[in-house]
């Protein structure tokens, strides 16, 4: 998709779609007063084609709601969009990110293949991150995730134009539209990993493809299979890899930009199991299909780590991405199994880590990985993983779970959290959760039984960051969308790149 700006008129614009937005002014708190649309656009041409739409009560300005007007009179563009950004005291940046992305999926199957998206003017919609977040938004509406059909035609949308007011300024919209455009493209890159079968998508490839990535933005990295791990000592990754054909890929990324050799160190993990059957503890065959994205957190890492590579922070950086197949054969682990975790130093031994439930492998991949990003010089740590279904029964499909053993560094990630409109919902840690998973025969287990899952499931990765400065991210129920959204398609989100991001620009 070919991205502009433009300063033009917005009545004089000739193009296939111009789209605009507005809100529901209404704010009486009576359940039955009737919305108010206003048009954040103050063009009199545009506000005079909108007058009837508007007075009629046919559209209301709901989230997301449209309404599409053919040959608008006293226009050049072919056909005018509203789109609603629901009411406005609760209008944000996010709202426009999903409003463009509801513009571009409204003309993909119409087979427009050009927009024009009007930036809102409004004082509470500052215009760096409105802009940025309108471009967010046209790269995610425009993915679709049926890759592998054979009759699958390009419904792409060629151009899209955000038209924004010449009394703006210059600089601040360039740049903010550029970071949009990386941003949107790291998230889609994410999507296109995430969205590959696990046939398509083994370890190996896996490590190929952010080696790839690497390699044309000038990271660093580095791959290694089955004897790197063993050279390392790293039982609990091997321990879920070792029931495979498919070997397994350790992936090292590095950001280190020249004129910075002191401060943190971030790192980065993710969990790349790129397809989980469960193992032995095998899963219900029902839906087994979805675990081809149980590699969501891992791919969320290498998308956050291209746009790094693209938008310099002057901040190093440093991706350990631990990827693997979750199998059942006769080489597999098996329940009762004790493992012992990679070693943080040759004389503190590593962890023993009996196994309960096989399919509890992904804190069993992140423990190696966040002890290998710490051995690698990281102060301060950010993992992502579908970790638990726990996860999803206590936050639903609304929010993603948090975790964190440091307020400050939480704060952090908090702050992201506005830019990259991404939800997340702190959940506790705590010596209770921590009791759950203690061990007869060894340390720890690597489950803690029915209740509590999500926090105890993060506890386990706790005992491997020790005191270092750590946040998880279970996105378990946000990697994957069931249904279709008026701004995205169902299938990958690529959620957890935006606000990763964010947080490492916060240093």
């Amino acid at each position: 998709m070919r991205t502009q700006l433009s300063s033009e008129n917005l009545a004089g614009i000739e193009t296939e779609l111009l789209a605009v937005v507005a809100v529901d002014a209404q704010t009486a708190k009576d359940a039955d007063a009737k919305p108010e649309p206003v048009l954040l656009i103050s063009d009199a041409a545009i506000r005079a084609a909108v007058a009837n739409a508007f007075t009629s009560g046919e559209f209301k300005a709901g989230a997301n709601e449209t309404l599409l007007l053919h040959a608008p009179v006293g226009l050049a563009a072919k056909r005018l969009l509203i789109v609603g950004l629901g009411k406005q005291a609760k209008s944000t940046v996010n709202s426009v990110r999903n409003a463009v992305g509801t513009a571009v999926r409204l003309t993909k199957p119409r087979g427009i293949r050009e927009l024009v998206f009007a930036l809102p003017e409004s004082e509470r919609l500052a215009t760096g991150p409105s802009v940025r977040a309108a471009v967010e938004g046209a790269f995610i509406g425009d993915y679709d995730p049926d890759t592998y059909r054979s009759d699958r035609k390009d419904q792409s949308v060629k151009t899209f134009t955000l038209a924004v007011p010449d009394d703006k300024d210059k600089a601040v919209v360039e740049a903010a539209f550029d970071e949009g455009a990386i941003i949107g493209e790291s998230q889609n890159f994410t999507r296109v990993l995430v969205n590959e079968p696990g046939n398509k998508l083994t370890p190996t490839i896996l490590g190929k493809r952010a080696a790839e990535m690497a390699a044309e933005l000038g990271l660093k990295w580095s791959i290694s299979s089955t004897e790197k791990l063993k050279d390392l000592k790293m039982g609990a990754f091997w321990s879920v890899a070792q029931g495979s054909e498919e070997p397994p890929s350790l992936i090292v990324l590095r950001y280190e930009p020249e004129d910075v050799t002191e401060g943190p160190v971030l790192g980065l993990v993710g969990k790349g199991i790129t397809f989980d059957s469960g193992g032995i503890s095998i899963k219900p065959s029902e839906n087994m299909e979805d675990m081809k994205y149980d590699m969501a957190g891992g791919a969320a890492m290498i998308g956050a780590m291209r746009a790094i590579a693209l938008l310099k922070p002057k901040v190093r950086v440093i991706c350990v991405v631990c990827a693997a197949e979750n199998m059942p054969d006769g080489k597999a682990q098996k329940p009762g199994d004790v493992q012992t975790a990679m070693p943080f130093s040759a004389d503190k031994p590593g962890k023993t880590i009996e196994i309960i439930n096989t399919d509890a492998e992904g804190r069993l991949v992140l423990a190696d990985g966040l002890t290998y990003a710490r051995q690698l010089g990281a102060t301060h740590l950010i993992d992502a993983a579908t970790l638990t279904g726990a996860c999803v029964v206590a936050l639903g499909y609304a929010n993603a779970g948090a975790f964190s053993n440091n307020d400050e560094t939480f704060a952090k990630f908090s702050a992201a959290l506005e830019t990259s409109g991404e939800k997340f919902w702190r959940l506790p840690l705590g010596d209770e959760y921590a009791e759950q998973i203690k061990s007869d025969i060894g340390d720890i287990k690597n489950t803690g039984g029915r209740w509590g899952g999500a926090s105890t499931a993060a506890e386990f990765l706790k005992v491997f960051v020790e005191d270092t400065p750590w946040i998880h991210l279970d996105i378990a129920g946000l990697a994957w969308i069931k249904d279709s959204k008026p701004y995205i398609a169902k299938g990958p989100s690529g959620i957890g790149v935006r606000s990763i991001l964010e947080w490492v620009r916060s240093y």
